[in-house]
């Protein structure tokens, strides 16, 4: 249920060139691929701290069981809220007093980007319960094995390329550790997404999507760079719920971020 339908259009924030490499359905050949994939990777900018992460990647086992079981959402609104949230009033008073107690923090995120608290409380909290659950897999093993898997190899090789670049800036460890086909941080990045939405929102000049206060800014950007408008509502059949639909593609996941987000602005 993560958002990889977004990432289709996001060739373009690197002049990679034309897929060279070769791909495979088992660890077997993975090896040999990093090698070839090195050269790409040197082609689209990747520098040595990267390349030396990919030499030194891992394939995963996990990760490709994850993305051969993936189920969807196939749940009532109903259903889905109970198994995810456990009540729209419960997890939205929750969110609530987060918001309360980092309240200027959120304010300033609406003044510069125009997306209120409630969204963005409501993503953090679906997304990894703000932050208690960002992923067990180590995110350039990850996003390796899905490159160079001969499913979607072209969906994510783009992304491949970025997570090695944001090692190379010191964005990402190599052993940093997320979901299961290379998502980052507090709200759940590809890394490709991470490179082109990325606010260092603490001013230590380096954005990290394992500090909330970048991770949370980088969200709203996100949203507002997909057109977002300030001061409008967000409901079903709105222009703001259209936008969530970049966020996530689950119309229920869309439905219950808009929720949350009415009962916390109530």
């Amino acid at each position: 249920m993560r958002r990889l339908a977004t990432a289709l259009a996001l060739t373009l924030f690197t002049a990679a060139p034309a897929l060279a490499a070769g791909c495979g359905n088992t660890g077997q050949g993975f090896d040999a691929w990093k090698g070839e994939f090195a050269q790409e990777a040197r082609a689209a900018g990747v520098g040595d701290r990267g390349i030396a992460a990919l030499m030194a990647a891992s394939y995963s086992s996990r990760t490709i069981g994850a993305d051969r079981n993936q189920k969807g959402v196939k749940y009532s609104f109903e259903r889905f809220v109970q198994i995810r949230l456990g009540s729209i009033d419960g997890f939205a008073a929750t969110a609530r007093k987060r918001i309360q107690a980092n309240q200027a923090f959120y304010d300033s995120l609406e003044r510069q980007f125009g997306v209120p608290a409630g969204i963005i409380v409501a993503i953090h909290g679906m997304e990894t319960a703000y932050g208690k659950t960002m992923g067990t897999e180590p995110v350039v093993n990850s996003i390796l094995t899905v490159a160079y898997d001969c499913r979607r190899p072209d969906l994510f090789r783009p992304h491949a390329i970025a997570a090695l670049k944001m090692v190379d800036r010191g964005m990402l460890a190599p052993n940093q550790k997320g979901a299961f086909h290379g998502e980052l941080g507090h709200t759940q990045f590809l890394p490709g997404n991470a490179m082109r939405y990325g606010v260092d929102a603490n001013g230590d000049g380096r954005v990290d999507f394992y500090n909330m206060s970048d991770a949370l800014a980088s969200t709203a950007n996100f949203l507002r760079q997909k057109g977002w408008k300030a001061g409008q509502p967000w409901g079903p059949g709105t222009h703001n719920f259209a936008v969530l639909n970049e966020w996530n593609a689950a119309t229920v996941y869309q439905q219950a971020i808009a929720a949350v987000a009415e009962r916390i602005h109530r």
